[in-house]
């Protein structure tokens, strides 16, 4: 076990905005070494929080943060339990807080996992439980695992993250992502840019980070060209003309990518729309795509999280 550098002093973890730059240092370090570990060993597990159990409380539909949540737990010796929102009692008009306290009546859990289209709703649940929340997303402010797991694949992909240039292309008014990602990547060194239309381009922005309305302006010279899909759940009918339209404009392509230069890669938080933000040969790209790289990461991610706040 690699020795930990440095502290985390949080007691949860439900946005970007209150990690101090010690705690993001703690969660990539230790995040890079499970990186390693899983890579060097597929059934890679440490049973540091043996007996520990995790609540994954999903209002919302997710694959991949839940997915990679279950399986950090599992790669730690926790239990996860995972509550189907589909068949519960929210469906019978539940409130929030009840079904929280349901499960940590039921459970006795050592920490909950919450997804949730409520605005702070994660937060919210922290002030009134007595385990550590971690944010799985949460309306479009904010889904700090992540960007956290964004900024481990471009580390572990360019070596560092200082003085890189990162374009975020898509609709970024409605994305947690894309919000999280513009306080988290500057702090470590990263120029960041913003490229969509008017319609998806939110009206307050962090200081520094700079906006295009065109991928062929905001491509050039970006090391780093990280693709959003369109939020339809969240967004105002005819925001966009159409799908065709707007893959034509806003799509990434390999073409597309040339204008930011040869060392380019490309990300995507995923679920992809393809044909639609980005083709097929520029999510496939053999040698350009980080993307499932990032997927994989997200584990690693989630189980530093979870140790960091348990262990």
């Amino acid at each position: 076990m690699m020795k930990k550098q440095n502290t985390f002093a949080q007691n949860h973890l439900t946005g970007i905005d209150h990690l101090t730059n010690g705690d993001i240092a703690a969660i990539l370090d230790l995040a890079d070494h499970y990186a390693d570990e899983i890579e060097k060993d597929k059934h890679f597990r440490r049973d540091i929080l043996k007996n520990r159990t995790i609540v994954n409380l999903f209002f919302e539909n997710s694959t991949r943060t839940r997915a990679s949540f279950d399986m950090a737990a599992i790669r730690l010796g926790a239990t996860p339990l995972t509550l189907d929102i589909g068949t519960s009692s929210v469906n019978k008009g539940e409130s929030l807080m009840d079904t929280v306290k349901t499960m940590e009546a039921i459970a006795r859990p050592d920490a909950f996992v919450v997804r949730h289209s409520e605005y702070g709703a994660p937060a919210y649940i922290a002030q009134r439980v007595d385990c550590p929340v971690i944010n799985a997303g949460d309306s479009w402010r904010e889904h700090p695992t992540q960007a956290l797991l964004d900024a481990l694949t471009i580390r572990r992909a360019k070596k560092n993250i200082e003085g890189l240039t990162v374009a975020i292309c898509g609709d970024i008014a409605h994305s947690r992502v894309a919000s999280s990602n513009m306080q988290l990547l500057p702090r470590l060194g990263a120029q960041v840019r913003i490229i969509a239309p008017a319609a998806l381009m939110p009206q307050k922005l962090p200081a520094g980070v700079e906006t295009f309305d065109t991928l062929e302006s905001g491509l050039p010279g970006a090391d780093i060209v990280m693709m959003l899909r369109l939020q339809k759940e969240r967004m105002q009918a005819g925001s966009i003309p159409s799908e065709a339209d707007y893959f034509r404009q806003y799509g990434l392509t390999p073409e597309k990518l040339d204008w930011a230069g040869p060392q380019a890669l490309v990300m995507h938080p995923a679920p992809m729309n393809r044909g639609v933000e980005i083709s097929d040969d520029a999510a496939d790209h053999p040698t350009r795509s980080l993307i499932w790289a990032q997927a994989a990461n997200g584990v690693a991610v989630r189980m530093a999280a979870l140790e960091l706040l348990l262990a």
